[in-house]
């Protein structure tokens, strides 16, 4: 296939936003998507973008796009045996003594120099780099078997949000207010930085700037799938879509994991599905235009599929947060996280089997409720 052939052909993004161990729900979609391909082994999504957790979901793909597959199959590998201590430092002096001789020394202003965070995400970082040959992103590009990947972080010092991509022939960098993207051979400091929830993971620093997690100040999360090609999009995101809220008084003032966990949410949640309905608006006006009007104009119909959990995840969550290490919830229950009102906190950090395996069995009975939408999106790929 030639070049000018490949940037002409029709091209389906997959975007994997954030959320913790929220992300296992991700990993349930996909387990469907495979087993409703006629081909599995073939991958059917040209550009994969990541943000967040949903950032090292997305590189593994990328890793293994020469076999989607062999690619699913490693993150269900990974995903149903996930323990805490996989993604960070839980034992007794890891979580309580170095976190809180951290925050003591900022506050006194006694360190002026290393990390300042809740927890420490070393055992993530030696995990990827055990895991991951992220080399293999250039050669599955190379052979055809993705066009581009993205990964999405946040610059603490510039406000930036920049998409590090790697792509294929006709990708160009780009630049709009407060988001970039930036050709880059993805390393594990860009996974890292895009996972670093804020204050509860260490920021990541990248060339010149320390980044964080890739959600924060990300206004437009769709859109770098859409600059580096897609003209049809899946969006798994971490929470419902739409949610009626409730009607409640109450007379107790929230704890600190209520306040951080709707931080949390409001991070992961708001930006996505506003950017759905603004782009589920211009569809609809470029559907009002004739066709014979429309040849020319900046603006492409982009069809997207969202799939989104059926269930609320702080409830899931507080099935299983005796999971958690001792010390770990140690912490969290200070902080008002070993409850229903806090549990929303607590599900960002449940890197734990029977947490992770439910959301993985949520994500993949939500999309075979939908088989037909999806069967219709998928087929539209290839």
């Amino acid at each position: 296939m030639t070049q000018a052939s490949d940037m002409r052909r029709s091209k389906t993004g997959l975007i994997l936003t954030g959320g913790g161990a929220r992300a296992a729900y991700q990993v349930g979609v996909i387990k469907a998507v495979r087993e409703l391909l006629p081909m599995p082994e073939r991958n059917p999504f040209h550009i994969v973008c990541g943000t967040s957790a949903g950032a090292i979901n997305a590189a593994a793909l990328a890793v293994f796009a020469d076999n989607f597959d062999a690619g699913v199959q490693n993150l269900l590998e990974v995903w149903e045996n996930f323990r805490a201590f996989h993604v960070y430092r839980s034992d007794p002096f890891g979580v309580v003594a170095k976190s809180a001789a951290h925050w003591l020394s900022a506050m006194l202003r006694v360190q002026r120099s290393g990390t300042i965070s809740l927890l420490d995400s070393a055992p993530l970082a030696d995990m990827l780099r055990r895991s991951l040959d992220l080399g293999r992103i250039q050669e599955n590009i190379d052979s055809g078997a993705i066009y581009a990947v993205s990964i999405t972080c946040s610059g603490y010092s510039s406000g930036q949000s920049v998409s590090f991509y790697q792509g294929g022939p006709g990708v160009v960098a780009w630049e709009r207010t407060q988001r970039v993207g930036c050709a880059t051979a993805l390393r594990v400091e860009h996974l890292m930085a895009s996972s670093a929830l804020p204050l509860i993971f260490p920021a990541v620093k990248i060339n010149r700037e320390y980044f964080g997690d890739g959600s924060m100040r990300q206004i437009s999360p769709i859109s770098a799938a859409l600059h580096l090609g897609a003209d049809r999009v899946l969006v798994i995101g971490p929470g419902r879509q739409r949610i009626e809220p409730p009607r409640v008084r109450s007379d107790t003032y929230p704890t600190l994991a209520q306040i951080a966990g709707h931080a949390l949410n409001s991070i992961f949640l708001d930006s996505l599905y506003v950017d759905i309905e603004r782009l589920e608006r211009i569809n609809h006006t470029i559907s009002l235009i004739p066709p014979d009007k429309a040849a020319g104009m900046p603006l492409r119909k982009v069809d997207v599929l969202v799939m989104s959990p059926s269930q609320q995840i702080s409830r899931i969550a507080t099935r299983y947060l005796s999971e958690l290490p001792r010390s770990v919830r140690f912490m969290l229950r200070g902080m008002g996280a070993m409850n229903r009102n806090g549990s929303n906190l607590a599900s960002y950090l449940l890197f734990e089997r029977g947490f992770c395996r439910a959301l993985i069995d949520l994500g993949y009975q939500d999309t075979m409720v939908r088989r037909a939408e999806m069967l219709e999106f998928l087929g539209a790929g290839h």
